[in-house]
């Protein structure tokens, strides 16, 4: 897990929250702000990544004041998740989240307004996007990984209004 931050503002949201599951290589992007509690946290990861794909065995991730907050590490050992912290200015540790941060502030700066102010209607669309491209290892999708089949999109109309 990962912040990705300094965003312009995007109707109160400035960061975005990045998951991926290490297996299918699936990620859950979060619009949020950059202000955010140990508690926040814990709630939005309840919200969008444990009420929908249940406990991961370990969450990888910096070493933001977030995720070595006594509240988020007693989290963790209450839940039996193993945090795997990267070492101080190696953010490699955490690469392959570090690579999904890289593709989407690519996707987002492609097709944001010259405002910036309409991101964060976006991240659905980038989330999707990224979930259903072929991995060159897998030589399928994140969500074929998961659901074993492609995703149905035909005839969605999508209008940015």
């Amino acid at each position: 897990m990962d912040f990705i931050t300094q965003f312009p503002l995007s109707k109160s949201f400035d960061s975005i929250l990045v998951a991926v599951d290490r297996f299918s290589k699936m990620a859950i992007f979060i619009p949020d702000y950059g202000t955010i509690t140990a508690l926040e946290l814990a709630q939005i990861f309840i919200s969008h990544v444990f009420s929908k794909h249940g406990l991961p065995v370990s969450i990888v991730s910096d070493r933001g004041s977030l995720f070595v907050s006594s509240f988020w590490s007693n989290l963790c050992q209450q839940l039996k998740i193993s945090r795997d912290l990267s070492a101080a200015f190696h953010a490699e540790t955490d690469g392959q989240t570090e690579r999904v941060n890289h593709i989407l502030e690519q996707y987002l700066w492609m097709y944001v307004s010259y405002n910036q102010d309409g991101w964060h209607t976006w991240i659905p669309l980038a989330e999707f996007a990224y979930n259903n491209a072929e991995d060159s290892s897998k030589k399928q999708s994140s969500f074929f990984t998961i659901y074993g089949r492609n995703p149905i999109f035909d005839s969605i109309y999508i209008s940015q209004d």
